[in-house]
């Protein structure tokens, strides 16, 4: 697998890909495929108040307590952050993506479309002051009912929670329209896929 190009002098910068989509479509296995063949990429650790399970590493989070993630807002040391699966608070750090753009690192991140909609909007990359480039590309799934079957075969739910996810994911949707580039990830095509990502990430 051929390296995707970087920053070949002091006057290209890197740049900040967000990747997103729908829960269930598949944006987990692609990220971990780029991982695996593209070592040249950064992808930036999350920091979380969440307790770290057993056998996790630090390999995508930066675990801390409440008053070390206070301590990061009061520093203005996130992008964005919000409140997620029972209390715990997430946010992406600043000093996870900055100092990478600037050596010419393209930065691949995942976000939900709460934390697309704050860092597209930020001084760092939209308006006049930007200072650094910003792609964002949209995972959509093959068909809605495809992707309603793997919410549905990945947990047994109740009806009412299987129309609160129906409800989100049309909500989550809606922001493709919103994004630089939508790839469709096809049932079986994973390959095809991911060199539709590599190739938007490389352009």
């Amino acid at each position: 697998m051929v390296a995707l190009r970087q920053a070949q002098d002091d006057t290209f910068k890197g740049k900040l890909v967000l990747i997103m989509g729908p829960s269930g479509v598949g944006k987990s296995v692609i990220l971990q495929k780029l991982r695996e063949r593209h070592p040249e990429i950064h992808f930036p650790r999350s920091a979380t108040t969440r307790m770290k399970r057993p056998g996790e590493g630090d390999r995508l989070y930066r675990f801390m307590s409440d008053r070390d993630f206070d301590e990061l807002l009061s520093k203005n040391a996130l992008l964005e952050h919000a409140v997620v699966h029972g209390g715990a608070r997430y946010g992406t750090l600043k000093d996870e993506i900055i100092p990478y753009i600037e050596q010419g690192k393209t930065v691949v991140r995942e976000v939900d479309v709460q934390g697309f909609d704050s860092i597209r909007t930020h001084e760092l990359f939209r308006g006049p002051s930007a200072r650094y480039r910003l792609q964002s590309i949209f995972i959509l799934p093959e068909s809605k009912e495809q992707l309603i079957t793997h919410i549905t075969t990945r947990a047994p739910m109740s009806e009412e929670e299987l129309n609160r996810r129906i409800a989100s994911m049309e909500r989550e949707l809606t922001y493709a329209e919103l994004a630089d580039i939508t790839i469709r990830n096809v049932e079986g095509k994973l390959e095809e896929t991911l060199q539709e990502v590599e190739g938007a990430i490389e352009a």
